[in-house]
């Protein structure tokens, strides 16, 4: 096999497996929120992302259990950790699929702490993944470290914005290369409880900036239907406004646009007793 055919294989391997690796604690719709489970506190999370589009560059759908725990027997301070086993069924990219285990961990404070109108505050990681050869162009650690600064306010809800900074390796693909610098960006997000309508209705929009994998719009809702069991739907749309290049080809065989085309996610969570 010819070098270029080798270089264009290897890239769209990690394309598609940093575009897949979305393992992530308390979230808005696919950004980490400032929540963070209590002490004993047990959510189960099931969680489909489907493309709308069956292309090849599309990108891979995935599908995505896991479980969060509250660790800190504090109501000022909370730590959740958890790990996600997250696979594409061996959907085109599946030396991702051979590693499908992610892990994650949040440390939180809720609004109000120290003063009347002091933000929450939230510092984590996530997309820890356990396999990285370079020698064979695939990373799953994206090791994604991330602050954040929420306010809720009166009428409006609340609003929360912070950045991250992730592995460069396991974040490159296509043009968007291990010395782009585009392993870094910026989070934000609004999400409210709508209970004009009902005080199990709730809304929310992310945004995750960077030109990596797992650069995002996201908008959608959730419906509580017990205090045990949430499900949320949404659409997300990758990268929105990224120009093509021919870097970003990967030789007919994966995305173009890093993250992939859009999708619809599904997410079911359960709290346990």
């Amino acid at each position: 096999m010819k070098l270029g055919k080798v270089l264009a294989a290897t890239m769209a391997v990690m394309a598609l497996a940093c575009g897949t690796a979305m393992a992530i604690p308390s979230e808005q719709i696919a950004i980490p929120s400032t929540d963070a489970k209590g002490f004993k506190e047990v959510t189960l999370n099931v969680i489909s992302t489907q493309r709308f589009s069956t292309k090849p560059d599309a990108g891979a759908s995935s599908y995505d259990a896991g479980v969060l725990v509250g660790v800190l027997p504090f109501e000022s301070l909370k730590l959740e950790v958890g790990f996600d086993y997250l696979t594409t069924n061996l959907q085109n990219d599946n030396f991702a699929d051979n590693h499908p285990f992610y892990f994650n961990a949040k440390l939180a404070t809720p609004e109000d702490l120290g003063f009347k109108g002091m933000p929450a505050f939230a510092v984590g990681a996530y997309n820890l993944g356990t396999y990285d050869k370079p020698e064979v162009g695939l990373s799953t650690r994206q090791n994604l470290v991330y602050g954040l600064v929420a306010r809720t306010l009166p009428v409006i809800g609340r609003l929360s914005a912070g950045g991250y900074v992730g592995a460069k390796r396991a974040l490159a693909n296509g043009s968007n290369s291990i010395n782009t610098d585009q392993n870094s960006g910026v989070m934000v997000s609004w999400d409210r409880g709508i209970t004009e309508i009902s005080d199990k209705l709730w809304l929310g929009i992310d945004y995750m900036s960077g030109n990596n994998a797992n650069g995002e719009l996201g908008i959608g809702g959730s419906w509580a239907f017990s205090k045990q069991v949430t499900l949320l739907v949404g659409v997300q749309t990758f990268n929105p406004g990224y120009k093509v290049s021919a870097g970003d080809r990967n030789g007919g065989t994966g995305p173009e646009i890093p993250g992939g085309k859009p999708a619809f996610t599904t997410q079911l969570f359960v709290n346990l007793p």
